[in-house]
């Protein structure tokens, strides 16, 4: 399986001291307040799960899931699994495993932001600027990597790699 991997991009320490990194900044920035971690399946649960557990304030976590069907802004994105929480007047996180165009985030964030949350902040583990369409303001990034396909720490291809302990380019 890791002799497809033609590079690693972030080792497994590399990613755990950038989470921790995350995870001291958002409790800096949340002090006194109670946060609704929004983790998106399935890619984003390696990242939510480490960073929820570092995360020093009461919290709670809920999933969502969608699909996105079509080409980018022809495309039509879902929601497959909605939040079993209401977040109206809570301070909301979404984590993110990547974003690339922006077109599915965007949608994420007026459907969330319809909600009347307190607050809606985006936490992504990638951010891949190249391939971005729409212009988006995140909060949190962990890593900006280049426009390579990109597998491990919850990110797959056709479901695989996804228990990668690191974040690697597949072959093409």
């Amino acid at each position: 399986m890791t002799g497809e991997i033609i590079e690693v991009l972030f080792s497994e320490e590399r990613i755990r001291r950038r989470v921790q990194d995350l995870a001291r900044q958002i409790t800096a920035d949340y002090n006194d307040r109670s946060l609704v971690l929004v983790s998106i399946l399935r890619g984003s649960v390696f990242f939510a799960t480490d960073l929820a557990r570092l995360i020093e304030l009461p919290l709670s976590m809920d999933f969502l899931s969608i699909s996105s069907y079509g080409e980018d802004s022809e495309g039509v994105v879902r929601i497959t699994k909605d939040l079993e929480e209401n977040i109206a007047g809570q301070d909301v996180l979404v984590i993110e495993d990547i974003i690339d165009t922006g077109f599915t985030l965007k949608y994420l964030l007026r459907t969330l932001g319809s909600r009347n949350p307190k607050s809606l902040e985006v936490c992504t583990l990638l951010d891949r600027r190249a391939r971005r369409i729409i212009d988006m303001d995140l909060k949190y990034i962990g890593f900006e990597i280049p426009d390579k396909f990109v597998v491990g720490y919850g990110l797959d291809y056709r479901q695989r790699y996804r228990n990668l302990p690191y974040i690697g380019i597949l072959k093409p």
